[in-house]
């Protein structure tokens, strides 16, 4: 193994200020495109057409963000090597017909987006963000970063089973936040949510016909601990990966001529419902991409063939830490640790993509940047959750290898994480893209 890498606190400084410049894919990606931009990547927009130059490029789709670099005199049929990732973090999103109440409280009506711990965003203070779309098809992010709603618990003398029961909620009508007060309860006031994010946004009144907006605790990461040795923080799934890729594309793309292969960064959104959608990784944005690439350098067919057989992916995705207090849930000879370094998933039924000789890939990086890896394996009684890989291996025909780092609480409001494993992780990726 190469010479242990030294940690820089820096790294995960800056992983931070990424978390809370993304309050929603939207904004994820707009903060990786101004990153890619500092580092010399250009947009290129999908209804023009591409050229075959050399030089770093992007795509922006939603929340979903495809990012790569083409070396000085890389042929058609030149491999890629990707890192894959997702935007999207569970939550509460704005339903069609926001505005709601009762009893004389101002509501602001939401639907469960992706498995969150219901609990975890009771008693919090909320702020909005996302994407406005406005009446002449252009768009706008809005972030209010602020406190704005909260959804209140019920106090303990209205539910004495709570602390023997545990806490049972009613998706429907039990996590509807409340913003404010009126004083006609039969009056939720149609349409003053888009008023008010409208006037936040500097838009004119009306201006607003469509809306994908979120909340999102807007208490700022911070670091725990008596040695400040873990990081607190939102979004971490997947955030902590699309953050750790985007600085290991830029890396790797000031390597220029010595590179022998195509280095990629596929962030996708949807991930936590499925995928499919045309900017989820069961779409076929990535697949679009890679071939135009490969088109816009003279290739044929045949050389997309050769390429995408050379090709291999990280899907990079948060996993589970084992819990202090719940260790009997992990696979009793594996358990990863915080600070640990990353980990390879594996499965055998496929709800990871990673193989034996892609374990051999991800070791060789780790090995080059002197960084250790753990292996998260399922507990048998337990099932296993999946991510990106599987389907990317299967829709693009490419070999895939699962990894990511060991976290607590995930899917909740806020998760834990080591303060050196987002930068071992972003070690390995600047070595593997690097090849």
């Amino acid at each position: 193994m190469s010479a242990p890498a030294r940690f820089d606190r820096g790294h995960t400084d800056d992983l931070t200020t990424f978390l809370a410049a993304s309050p929603s894919p939207f904004h994820a990606v707009a903060e990786a495109a101004r990153r890619l931009e500092k580092a010399g990547f250009r947009q290129v927009a999908e209804t023009d057409a591409w050229d075959g130059t050399s030089g770093g490029r992007y795509v922006l789709r939603g929340g979903a963000i495809i990012a790569w670099y083409v070396p000085e005199g890389a042929a058609p049929h030149t491999p890629f090597r990707i890192v894959g990732a997702h935007t999207d973090s569970p939550n509460l999103r704005v339903k069609p017909r926001p505005d709601s109440g009762a009893h004389g409280w101002r509501q602001v009506a939401v639907e469960i987006y992706g498995g969150p711990l219901l609990n975890s965003w009771l008693d919090r203070d909320l702020g909005i963000a996302g994407r406005l779309t406005l009446r002449d098809g252009s768009e706008t992010l809005v972030n209010v970063d602020r406190p704005l709603l909260r959804v209140p618990q019920l106090a303990i003398h209205l539910d004495r089973s709570v602390g023997t029961d545990g806490l049972k909620l009613d998706k429907q009508r039990h996590v509807q936040p409340v913003w404010g007060l009126t004083g006609d309860a039969a009056d939720p006031r149609e349409g003053d949510l888009i008023a008010f994010l409208e006037e936040e946004a500097g838009l004119a009144a009306g201006s607003v016909t469509g809306w994908d907006l979120m909340t999102h605790s807007v208490e700022p990461p911070a670091y725990l601990g008596r040695d400040r040795e873990l990081l607190a923080g939102p979004r971490m799934d997947n955030l902590l990966s699309v953050h750790a890729a985007t600085a290991a594309l830029a890396a790797a793309a000031s390597a220029g001529t010595a590179l022998n292969h195509i280095p990629v960064l596929a962030a996708f959104d949807h991930e936590e419902n499925g995928s499919q959608s045309d900017t989820g990784a069961d779409g076929p944005l990535l697949g679009t991409v890679l071939e135009r690439s490969v088109f816009a350098r003279g290739g044929s067919y045949e050389d997309r063939a050769r390429a995408f057989a050379g090709t291999v992916c990280l899907s990079s995705d948060t996993g589970h830490a084992v819990h202090p207090n719940y260790a009997e849930r992990h696979d009793p000879t594996h358990h990863p640790r915080v600070n640990g370094g990353p980990i390879l998933k594996v499965n055998v039924n496929n709800r990871y993509a990673t193989d034996g000789s892609g374990r051999a890939v991800f070791a060789a990086a780790c090995e080059r940047a002197g960084v250790p890896f753990q292996t998260f394996v399922s507990n048998n009684s337990m099932p296993c959750g999946t991510t990106i890989g599987p389907i990317t291996a299967a829709r693009h025909g490419i070999r895939t290898v699962d990894i990511g780092v060991a976290i607590l609480s995930m899917h909740s409001a806020r998760e834990l994480c080591g303060d050196q494993d987002p930068f071992l992780l972003a070690n390995a990726l600047v070595v593997f893209l690097e090849g």
